[in-house]
Formats: C-alpha cells, sequence, structure tokens
C-alpha cells in the first residue's frame, strides 16, 4: 500500500466498507502519497476521512477528487461541496444509459437460462447454479427437501444445530443449493413462510448451527445424503439416495434403516416389534377404507422398537389416526404430508 500511494498519480477505490478498510484514506495516507495525486471513490462512503481531505485538497497535495459516496448519505451537505478541484455525483455513477441498458439484458438472459435450464447467477441471497449443474443437482436438492421435511414432520423438540453430509457421488456436487433445500423441508412445516433463500438466514437468527461434510468413500451407497438434526433431547439421523440418479429413496428413518419412496400422504408409526402388528394395522385401515400404496418397515434389532412408513391414497383421517395409536404395540404414530 505504501508503495502504491508513493507512485500512483491516480488512486481509485475498489473494496467494501468493513472493519479493515474502513478510514483508508487518512491523514498519513495522503502525506505518503505523490503531490497532486487524483483520487477516485465510486465504491463506499467512509474509505475516506473527508475532513484530511479537505485539507489535502487545500495544500495541493491532492490536485483533485471524483467522488460518488459520501460517509453520510444522502449527502445533502458536507464540507467538499463547492470547492473547485471537487467532482461529485449523487451516488449514481454507474446509472448510464449504457448501464441500464446492460443491466436490462443481464436480467432478461438470467431469467431465461433460470426458466430453460434452471440456472442461477449474480444471486445476492442464494447459491450460484450454473445451466452444466442445475439438470445434475435438481434429484438432489428434491431428495434434500423431502429428508428435511420428514425430519421436521418427525421432531418434537427445539433444534440446536443441523449437519448435512455428502457421501460417494454426492460430495462432488455444489453442495450448498442442496443444503438450502433440506433447510427448507426441515423448516417449512414450523414456519408459515421459509424457502431456499430464508431458510439460511431463518436457522442462523434462530441460533441454529449448521454445517457441511463432503465425504468421497460411498458408505452403502454410490451417493448418499445424509441429514442429523441435533435438538434438546438428542439427535437425529436421516438418510436418503437417488435409485437412477433421478429418484429419491430414503434409507435410514430416525437412525433405523428403512428403503422407502416417498408419496403425498404418508403413515409413520413406531412400534414394538411383536407379532401380529401388521395385521392388526391392515385390517384396521381396510376397515376405515383407507387403501395402503406401498408399506416399508425396519428394525433396529429384533424384537426391538421398529419403525413403519407407508403411503396411503387418501389422508388419514383423525379418527382413524387416533385407533392406530391405540393399538398395543404402537409408540408413536403420524399422518405426514409431502
Amino acid at each position: 500500500m505504501d508503495e502504491l500511494f508513493a507512485r500512483a498519480d491516480f488512486i481509485t477505490l475498489h473494496t467494501p466498507l468493513t472493519n479493515e478498510t474502513r478510514d483508508i484514506l487518512n491523514a498519513a495516507a495522503f502525506a505518503k502519497m505523490k503531490k497532486g495525486v487524483r483520487i477516485i471513490n465510486c465504491a463506499r462512503g467512509g474509505l475516506i476521512v473527508e475532513a484530511d481531505l479537505k485539507v489535502a485538497l487545500e495544500a495541493g497535495q491532492v490536485a483533485a477528487v471524483a467522488l460518488d459516496v459520501f460517509a453520510v448519505e444522502p449527502a445533502k451537505e458536507n464540507a467538499l461541496f463547492g470547492m473547485e478541484n471537487v467532482v461529485v455525483t449523487p451516488h449514481l455513477g454507474a446509472s448510464t444509459n449504457e448501464a441500464q441498458e446492460n443491466v436490462a439484458l443481464q436480467i432478461a438472459e438470467q431469467i431465461s437460462d433460470f426458466l430453460l435450464d434452471g440456472a442461477v447467477t449474480n444471486a445476492v441471497n442464494v447459491p450460484s447454479v450454473s445451466a452444466d449443474e442445475a439438470p445434475r443437482l435438481t434429484p438432489y436438492m428434491r431428495l434434500a427437501e423431502q429428508l428435511g421435511s420428514l425430519a421436521g414432520q418427525l421432531l418434537t423438540s427445539g433444534i440446536k444445530g443441523v449437519t448435512v453430509e455428502f457421501h460417494g457421488e454426492a460430495s462432488t456436487i455444489n453442495t450448498r443449493p442442496v443444503t438450502a433445500a433440506a433447510l427448507t423441508g426441515l423448516l417449512k412445516h414450523a414456519l408459515e413462510e421459509v424457502n431456499m433463500v430464508s431458510a439460511p438466514v431463518v436457522a442462523k437468527e434462530r441460533n441454529i448451527k449448521i454445517a457441511e461434510l463432503k465425504r468421497d468413500t460411498a458408505v452403502d451407497y454410490h451417493t448418499l445424503v445424509s441429514l442429523t438434526v441435533e435438538t434438546d433431547t438428542g439427535a437425529q439421523t436421516f438418510q436418503g439416495t437417488l435409485v437412477g440418479a433421478t429418484l429419491p429413496r430414503i434409507v435410514k428413518l430416525d437412525n433405523v434403516p428403512l428403503e422407502a419412496e416417498l408419496g403425498q400422504h404418508m403413515l409413520f408409526i413406531r412400534n414394538l416389534d411383536k407379532p401380529g402388528f401388521i395385521g392388526a394395522l391392515g385390517g384396521l385401515l381396510g376397515d376405515a377404507g383407507v387403501n395402503i400404496a406401498t408399506f416399508h418397515l425396519g428394525r433396529s434389532a429384533p424384537g426391538a422398537e421398529a419403525v413403519l412408513l407407508t403411503e396411503v391414497d387418501q389422508p388419514i383421517p383423525a379418527a382413524v389416526l387416533d385407533k392406530v395409536r391405540k393399538l398395543p404395540q404402537v409408540v408413536e404414530a403420524r399422518a405426514l404430508e409431502f
């Protein structure tokens, strides 16, 4: 920086305003510059100590300055206004006809890219996705949102942390959009309005710690996404994979291995692994006119606690769900929607 100050005839500023850059051009900096230097600041107000700049201008150390930004904006009054060697614009230096035409063209091109290919570029509040990445990411994002939605509907206590792990082929993708999709699914059942833009922000506001891990080992599947949610009562893990590179499948539910495809209406049951339970459940649902579409079972060990995830053709009435909960082997039963 000192070498730049000593050599430069023109100094232009192109930096954000941070604790490190605030007041970067001050009396000490001006003293190191060549006499007659010219300065342009179209970046941020606050990079220059304006009182020190006025002194340097009056002394001829700085020959002239052009400013588009100021320490206090809107800049209705400023000690630099009216000086013959000062040119100012009201934070509109980029608003030329050419710039506005280029911005319009870029917006149209980016919206077209998103609608045709799913590409997201230059967004300030969502992860960027290239046109090449979009087709590959779409099934992973669907899988991640399903994992998050499943966890969000099953958790019973406050969320303290979320860890999203990518194994095997999944570790090679652009993971930020996938993590955002998982958070969206996780939080949408507790909040009225949450999406991929707001979900990471909402999680941060609620002091939910977010972590991403990539592991190139494939474990039991060539590609695997794992969502671990830490709550006030412990941690629960939900895992999923892709079948045929596009079809999401759940392969672990609440730490229990289970392979299932999620449909619109699902019934989740945690039950004791006892003989007769499946028959009793099927009979109950049949008597109520609830048709079973798919049926998936998992257990941690023979005779231990088991989980069941079944798709049904219509929403389960509250009265039927209450009867399911009263079956002697049932520990917990919930109707889920996807």
